[in-house]
């Protein structure tokens, strides 16, 4: 019921900690990927590293806020391998300037930062869904997965952008499943995981002082963790590998939280 092997994968934002770390987890399941990013070093870096350890891996520089981009990048893919079953959609992330301080308020926020990272997200996860989900439309079979957040169930400090944006992504990937369900093939599933709390490249300074200590935010998310810790990149594969397999076949529609615990307490 797991089985992925000789599937087909697209993962957007591959050159990244998130997207790597799913690359990498489904090159381990006998997966081929395609690896989308828009730096080609990135992109470079990551293809030698999965083909090294034995996957069947394609890289590709592409954006995600470039349909006609994503258009082409499609194609050829078609061509090299036939068809498309996964698309992951790992790009996104925020943005040290949409990214408020501790002092400042709402009104200090440049509007251009907030339009950045609402850009980067949410149609970063809406045109990549357009354009591959199509293939899958053909076809009749598919999974997308998108990637929500713990800032879409309630509201966290200094993100505004970043939550806006990836509340819209909840109910994108509602509205698509719904979509692909009801006028295409119910074979054609769209659901997301929503992630606790990591420490990445993009968060750290705010969660690690520059001794190594927690933060006081960390400490605040630590206290509303359940689990009492942070998680480990490798600990979101295991649920995007079951929303893609045949496990998961009469899953579509859903928000995964994958956050030891944070979304279900109080705090009391």
């Amino acid at each position: 019921m797991f089985d992925l092997e000789g599937k087909v994968a697209v993962v957007t934002g591959g050159g990244g900690v998130l997207g790597g770390s799913i690359a990498q987890s489904l090159v381990d399941a006998g997966v081929r990927v395609a690896i989308l990013d828009i730096r080609k070093e990135q992109v470079d870096n990551r293809v030698d590293e999965l083909q090294k350890k034995g996957g069947e891996v394609l890289g590709f520089v592409s954006s995600v806020l470039d349909v006609e981009d994503l258009k082409k990048t499609r194609e050829q893919l078609l061509e090299k391998w036939g068809k498309i079953d996964i698309l992951i959609n790992a790009a996104g992330g925020n943005m040290p300037g949409a990214t408020l301080t501790e002092q400042q308020t709402v009104f200090d926020m440049k509007i251009d930062d907030f339009q950045k990272v609402t850009d980067l997200n949410l149609n970063g996860t809406v045109f990549p869904s357009l354009v591959f989900g199509e293939a899958m439309a053909k076809r009749g079979e598919g999974s997308i997965i998108t990637i929500s957040s713990m800032a879409t169930y309630s509201a966290i400090s200094r993100v505004l952008g970043y939550s806006v944006s990836k509340t819209g992504i909840n109910i994108f990937t509602q509205w698509m499943a719904m979509e692909m369900a009801t006028k295409f093939n119910e074979k054609i599933r769209v659901n997301s995981i929503a992630p606790g709390f990591f420490i990445g490249d993009q968060n750290r300074n705010v969660l690690i002082n520059p001794d190594g200590s927690y933060t006081e935010r960390s400490k605040k998310v630590l206290a509303r963790t359940p689990m009492g810790r942070f998680g480990d990149i490798k600990e979101l594969n295991g649920a995007v590998q079951f929303l893609c397999s045949d496990a998961a076949s009469f899953i579509t529609g859903v928000i995964l939280p994958v956050d030891g615990g944070f979304s279900s307490f109080s705090g009391v």
